[in-house]
């Protein structure tokens, strides 16, 4: 016979996993939410502090300082995350993504900040992106690679290296045999 609590108990436990999985889909969609936000921001900073250089408003000493006075301005009014280095990579996020932009055209498909600052530092831009599908496409945390010290080269870079897709495959076998 079935006891009035263990009944009880299953129901809460059915409502209870039911409200979890409405949690977890909100946190979610509310941490993409602001990484996104994060992400174009820090992009369009950069894209300022660039149009400004390009402007000639800025020369080598100058510039530094601007970005010093700057950052001070950002860091009491916004708190911190507005250091000078900061400020900086959001210049070079700029100037690195401009080109060939997916941060303002495809909210979906964008990275954290912390995958673009270490997506930065690969020099190739067919590796970069290649580093980047990868990390989409895994859903890593942090994208798994090592770079050198002073990212000379990549050592065994796996964008090199990758198996091509199943059709290819097909494709390279069926002409190795006929």
């Amino acid at each position: 016979m079935i006891e009035k609590t263990d009944v009880i108990q299953k129901s809460c436990e059915s409502i209870y996993e039911r409200i979890a999985l409405i949690l977890d889909s909100a946190r979610s969609k509310a941490v993409s939410f602001v990484n996104v936000t994060m992400v174009q921001t820090y992009y369009e900073i950069g894209r300022i502090i660039v149009e400004e250089e390009q402007n000639g408003k800025e020369r080598a000493e100058y510039g530094k300082e601007t970005l010093k006075n700057l950052s001070a301005r950002l860091a009491a009014t916004y708190g911190k995350g507005f250091s000078v280095e900061n400020l900086d990579r959001m210049r070079y996020f700029y100037k690195t993504y401009s080109k060939s932009s997916t941060v303002l055209t495809n909210s979906e498909e964008l990275l954290s900040w912390s995958h673009y600052l270490f997506l930065m530092r690969i020099d190739n831009p067919e590796e970069r992106a290649f580093y980047e599908k990868e990390a989409y496409n895994s859903h890593d945390a942090l994208v798994e690679i090592t770079l050198p010290e002073d990212n000379t080269q990549i050592f065994a870079s796996k964008y090199l290296t990758v198996l091509p897709d199943k059709r290819e495959l097909e494709r390279l076998i069926t002409n190795d045999v006929t």
